[in-house]
């Protein structure tokens, strides 16, 4: 043992003794508790150095029971601790007094995260692999950003999918052209590429992009309603998170008198907007059920733009275009 270690027992053990005599001058202070817990140092000082003297004077500790000591120490220290933490519990900062929180919420009573309420409509696409939700969520709102423009099939389809393929210009042109041949060949196409995975994340890069344009393709033809004189009237469903919206678009002519006619059948509260040629009209119900919106005295070479909104699903409304067909 080198002279500081024996320096430093002889301190504390000096340091003991002399607590323990000053005790020894007040009895009664030996009997006491501090904070529920008995006198450290006594405890300390009688369970190591045995009985008093008839003197009053402890007996002299050995340098081998230093160890014993600083544990012992330890020991009534945590202890005190632990009846001090126990007696008065700390609170977190926004708290004033002790509370009890549950260890789960049952049935909690609104959802974190609100799901997307048009993406039920994914269950009509005929597509061999589920988009997530995110890829679906932004082809739909690219596509509906697209509708009303002038660009070829083709080209409005790459510019809807390059967003998730920033890099892949050419080979989403290339795809685009097969795509555009009919539903069931381009899917057949797809499925010779082949598509053995069941996860679009599983996909290679090239039948991400196939998948995606090909949905592109068919969320276009969804969100658009061709009217004619041929065929003036036509019929749409989209599924929603809230059940499905049945829309019926009808252009009525007698005589010099035009009108636009739009009936809808809601699963919920909601709102129409049919817009065109610098006019509107707006309906709106507090409740599910059907709804109708008209716009008179309106050529048939416009094209108008119809938006279905629902307050309860708290999503971006949804945009169809209405397309005369020469």
């Amino acid at each position: 043992m080198n002279s500081d270690s024996e320096s430093l027992q002889h301190q504390l053990l000096a340091w003991f003794l002399a607590s323990d005599a000053e005790a020894g001058k007040h009895p009664s202070a030996e009997c006491e508790e501090i904070d529920g817990v008995e006198n450290p140092l006594f405890e300390t000082t009688t369970s190591t150095s045995g009985d008093f003297e008839s003197e009053g004077i402890p007996q002299t500790f050995q340098l081998g029971e230093i160890p014993t000591v600083q544990e012992r120490f330890q020991a009534v220290i945590k202890r005190r601790l632990q009846v001090q933490i126990q007696d008065h519990p700390p609170l977190f900062p926004w708290e004033t007094q002790l509370k009890d929180y549950p260890d789960y919420v049952d049935s909690p009573s609104v959802a974190l995260v609100p799901a997307y309420g048009w993406m039920a409509q994914q269950s009509k696409l005929n597509i061999p692999v589920s988009l997530p939700e995110k890829v679906f969520r932004q082809l739909l709102e690219k596509c509906q950003a697209m509708l009303v423009s002038s660009l070829p099939l083709g080209a409005k389809l790459v510019q809807v999918v390059e967003s998730l393929f920033p890099n892949d210009a050419q080979a989403l042109n290339d795809l685009a052209g097969m795509v555009l041949r009919s539903p069931s060949r381009s899917v057949g196409a797809l499925e010779k590429m082949p598509i053995k995975e069941s996860d679009y994340s599983d996909l290679g890069k090239r039948q991400q992009m196939a998948l995606s344009l090909l949905a592109a393709k068919q969320l276009l033809e969804n969100l658009t309603l061709p009217i004619s004189d041929s065929n003036p009237a036509v019929e749409r469903e989209w599924l929603t998170s809230a059940g499905a919206i049945n829309l019926k678009v009808e252009y009525q002519s007698q005589g010099r008198v035009t009108k636009l006619c739009v009936m809808g059948e809601l699963p919920t509260a909601g709102i129409l907007t049919l817009q065109g040629n610098g006019t509107q009209a707006r309906t709106m119900s507090s409740t599910s059920g059907c709804v109708s919106v008209e716009l008179y005295g309106q050529p048939l070479n416009q094209t108008y733009t119809l938006s279905v909104e629902f307050p309860e699903l708290e999503q971006q409304s949804l945009l169809f275009v209405i397309l005369p067909m020469m």
